[in-house]
This record gives C-alpha cells, structure tokens and sequence, in this order.
C-alpha cells in the first residue's frame, strides 16, 4: 500500500480505538477512557519496524516512545510529539468511533485533533526504515493527558532524562502551516472563607458567597487591564472565570466559596506573576482579608520560537519542496510544544486538519492533508539536517 494510503488506512484504526481524556470526570465509561490501548498498539507497530518501543505511564494514562537513527548517527534527535488523547464525546451527532470516509473528508473523534498526525509519522516510517533511507534521528512521542493536565509530557521528560532533542514538532491541527507562536494556559482557584450561620440571622454570620463574588466582580476589572497588555504576534493576555460554586443549602450563611480562572498567558509569564496579579486584584477588591488563591497551576506554557531556528529553517525547507512553504504563524490555542520550550528546546507546531473541526460534534480531518503530512514526514525524515 502507497505510504499515503497508508496514512489514512492508519488513521481509521487510530480512531476507532476509544482514547477519551477522562478530565477527572466520573460518569464517563472506562470502556472508552484512557490512552494504553491506543499506545500499545502504536507501540507494537513501531516494534514490528524494529524500533525498541516503550509504554510508559500509570494505568490508562499511558504514553508510548520509540527512537530511530541512522548508523552510527550520534546527533541530538528530531523529536515529533502526538498527543493521544481526546476530548469526551458528549454531544457529538456522529459515531465517533467509528471512522466514516465521505467524499474528501474522514469523520470521527480525534480525526484532526491529533490522530492524523501520528498516522502520518508512522506510515512515513513504515516507507523510510524498511528502505534504509532514514538521514537523521528521530524520536516518536505520542503523549497522553495533553488535553488536560500534560501528565504524558511530563512521564516523557522523564523517561527521556538528560537527552535532549535538538527540536521539537508537535503534530497539532494547523492546515500544514508552521507555528512558532502560542499562548500558554494557567489554572487558578480561589477559595472564601466564611463563618456559617442559620439564614434567619444572617448578620451572625459571615456569608463566603458575597466574598467569592465580590472577588469575581475584582477579577473582571484585572481582565480588562490585561487587555492592554499585548504581545506582537499573540495579543493580549486574557482572564476568564469558568467556574464557580459553594454553600451547604439555600438556608445556611454558607461559611466557603470558590471560583476557578482561565489565565491565557504571554511569553514570559508563569505562575508567580499570575499569583502577583491576583492577589493584588484581591487587595483592590477589598476582600484579600476573606479569600486567598489557593493555588495557580501553569498546565501549559507560551510558546515563542524564533523564525532562525533550525525547527523552522527544516519544516520550511521541507515545504518549499512540496510548493507549500509559507510565513510562521501563531494560533490561539496551548500546546504541549510549550512545555520542550520551557527546557529549552526550540519546537514547532504542525500538522493535518484546521482546530475549528476539533472538538466538534462532528470532527473531521481532509484526508488530501493527512496524506500531505504523511509526504512531508518522508521527505522530513530522508533530509539530513
């Protein structure tokens, strides 16, 4: 079968294993949560090709990695990075196991956001190994949890331990184009403590809820300031409250509170300064005495990659020769891209399918473009470097 048939053969046996992020979510089927079936079976077709592939992680949560080199090539690896996982299927108005081929497009969970792109590296290196035509190292990642918490990266970067790679390519959903921008994502919880009391007196106690409130209405007013914050490539900086809750029942002064942000963060900003800001909205909301941040968590950091570096020099090149070479761009969504950044590894993001198909309730990948990543990974993988 042509390497590019191949790709999308690959595909729809990618898709019809269930790989659903469960998101700390308890009412979703262990049936179809967790990546380890989905990594085993990348795994083993990697170990048919000769590759010593290992699956690492805890339970379901499983990630796989497999390297490759050419004799005697001792030069830090290429490493290309597809996460596993997806997001829930909740509403979706199509099988979304079950991969359906309808004209140009292939529908089906995960058929753009990212299985297309681990079924084009895989069906490149079935056409490059078994002819002995690989020029540079590569290391095959594909990660779990990159949906959510970047649990996978995180056991990957441990396996890999003082290896570095010499560039990253995280296979995300960008129509083939180069991305060197993104912003990164922080979570924040805030938490009011109240005193509790029968709500027939409410003045003997002190209500969490008012304060949580009041909190939010001083997390509005920050978000506005971040607003003239903005980065040349990405925009501003963004704030967003998502979600909220608290009290014992509708008769109790409720005696806690809580509220959980969306901080979309700019290049060179991390937990301590998102913690600085917010306890000073706190302080300006007057509430800072009631309601402290419990904690900041940066799940994904910015990525900025210079336009010089050899990740993009090496993508582009390989582009020109397929007539599809265009400028670096940026995108809005994170990328576990940020977090090889963050160690100090240039990486890129790059990879079959627009992100306005993923997470749809009826997601669908071109299959022209899962073939087009498939040519590039050959034509990436047979170029020296």
């Amino acid at each position: 079968m042509p390497a590019l048939d191949r790709s999308v053969a690959l595909l729809r046996d990618y898709i019809a294993i269930p790989s659903v992020n469960p998101m700390e979510r308890a009412d979703l089927p262990a049936s179809i949560t967790g990546e380890r079936r989905y990594a085993e079976h990348v795994a083993a077709q990697l170990q048919r090709l000769g590759l010593d592939a290992a699956v690492i992680g805890r339970g379901a949560r499983a990630s796989v990695v497999a390297e490759a080199r050419p004799p005697g090539d001792r030069r830090a690896p290429l490493l290309v990075a597809s996460h596993l996982d997806t997001v829930p299927v909740d509403g979706m108005e199509i099988e979304p196991f079950d991969p359906r081929l309808d004209g140009t497009r292939l529908y089906g969970r995960g058929a753009c956001d990212t299985k297309g792109g681990m079924a084009a590296l895989v069906a490149a290196l079935e056409i490059v190994l078994p002819r002995g035509t690989l020029r540079r190292p590569v290391v095959v990642v594909g990660e779990a949890d990159e949906e959510f918490g970047s649990s996978g990266i995180a056991d990957v970067l441990a396996h890999l331990g003082a290896r570095q790679p010499d560039w990253v390519l995280a296979t995300e959903p960008t129509g083939l184009r180069v991305v060197t921008h993104h912003k990164g994502i922080a979570e924040a919880r805030l938490v009011a403590r109240g005193i509790a009391g029968h709500s027939s007196n409410p003045a003997a106690g002190r209500n969490a809820i008012y304060a949580i409130a009041r909190a939010a209405l001083g997390l509005e007013a920050l978000a506005g300031r971040l607003g003239a914050r903005r980065d040349p490539e990405l925009g501003p900086a963004t704030l967003s409250v998502g979600l909220v809750g608290g009290g014992h029942g509708f008769n109790v002064v409720p005696d806690h509170a809580w509220l959980v942000t969306d901080r979309r963060l700019l290049p060179g900003e991390d937990e301590t300064t998102v913690r600085r800001e917010l306890d000073a909205a706190l302080a300006d909301a007057g509430v800072a005495e009631f309601v402290h941040v419990d904690h900041v968590a940066a799940r994904k950091p910015a990525l900025a990659t210079a336009a010089t570096s050899a990740a993009v020099r090496d993508c582009r090149a390989v582009l020109a020769t397929m007539d599809r070479d265009a400028p670096p761009t940026s995108v809005a969504f994170a990328t576990d891209a940020g977090l090889f950044a963050r160690r100090g590894v240039p990486a890129v993001v790059m990879g079959p399918g627009s992100i306005e198909q993923a997470h749809t309730a009826r997601e669908f990948v071109e299959i022209g473009e899962v073939e087009a990543m498939a040519e590039f990974f050959v034509r990436l993988l047979e170029t020296p470097g």
